[in-house]
């Protein structure tokens, strides 16, 4: 089969896989961010024709191997809120006096989100089910509520719902739709979380693009897991509970992990091509670490790591 048919065929199922996840609102993408990078493109003519000459197959594997990487290069980017307000960018924009400033820059709307508290709430597991691309998600404290969402929304719908059994409540926040999405104006949202102390937690993030910040080190807090593509995690833990889980599945992102330093930790990890930092660890193997007071500490934290292309730091408090 011919490279050149195969480089599109790649690219094609990028394209596609890109609007699937779009229509699926597991990803916000701003298609304006790669006409930006569109030298991405040249880059790649460019080793095609340098080590194609010969059509050698070592020539056929570093072409290929550097279309993904640009791809996934164009991945990240197209899923960062744009700078600029145009497609074409603010230097050609002032070169042609062209004022662009108002198109479709859709002004945010503030809302309030707001699950109360029952007596029952404190000896119940809360699990609590977070989603919404192109967001920023950050804990503000406590509330005496069970749990509330200040939303500067500039696209989409969010809902909070509350699901409750005998031992169990399930709260859901997410991003119900995009509306809006392919508008010129779009910006990311913003949401301030406050959380109930009472209740034991189980934390699921799922989202594409966005930034995380979450101190959660004075919460009874038994499972986080983070899934996200290209993200960026601040997340501070405690020792509230005997055992604490910690997932993180990541494409490209920024994680930094803060536990206490009571308390014994295991890391365990997949992460390709990923940047590890571990401090205060001791290297097991080249997937395992752990604190010298692992086996000795009566408070014990689990972290599992994967990622493609990430950075990824743990430290203690």
């Amino acid at each position: 089969m011919k490279l050149n048919r195969v480089m599109w065929g790649v690219i094609l199922l990028f394209v596609g896989a890109v609007l699937l996840l779009e229509n699926f609102d597991v990803i916000n993408f701003y298609w304006r961010n790669v006409w930006s990078f569109w030298p991405v493109f040249l880059i790649i003519a460019g080793v095609n024709i340098l080590f194609n000459r010969n059509k050698s197959e070592t020539g056929n594997i570093i072409s290929l191997a550097v279309l993904v990487l640009m791809l996934g290069f164009v991945f990240y980017r197209g899923q960062q809120p744009p700078h600029n307000k145009n497609w074409i960018g603010d230097r050609l924009t002032k070169d042609l006096d062209l004022d662009l400033d108002s198109a479709g820059d859709d002004e945010s709307q503030n809302i309030k989100f707001t699950e109360p508290f029952i007596v029952a709430d404190s000896s119940k597991k809360t699990v609590l089910n977070i989603s919404g691309g192109g967001t920023s998600f950050n804990l503000k404290g406590e509330t005496e509520e069970l749990i509330t969402a200040d939303v500067e929304r500039k696209n989409g719908n969010f809902i909070l719902q509350k699901e409750t059994s005998d031992s169990v409540n399930t709260v859901t926040f997410k991003m119900k739709d995009k509306k809006g999405n392919w508008s010129l104006g779009n910006g990311g949202n913003n949401v301030d979380l406050r959380l109930n102390k009472r209740p034991e937690w189980t934390v699921n993030m799922n989202m594409g693009a966005g930034e995380v910040d979450l101190d959660l080190s004075d919460y009874k807090v038994r499972s986080f897991r983070f899934d996200g593509g290209a993200a960026s995690v601040d997340l501070k833990v405690g020792s509230l509970l005997p055992i604490t889980d910690v997932v993180v599945k990541t494409g490209v992102a920024s994680i930094e992990i803060s536990i206490p330093e009571a308390s014994g930790c295991r890391i365990k990890t997949k992460t390709g091509l990923s940047a590890k930092d571990f401090p205060g660890f001791i290297k097991i193997d080249n997937n395992n670490y752990e604190t010298s007071n692992y086996n000795g500490s009566a408070k014990k934290i689990f972290i599992n790591l994967d990622g493609g292309l990430s950075n990824f730091e743990v430290t203690r408090h």
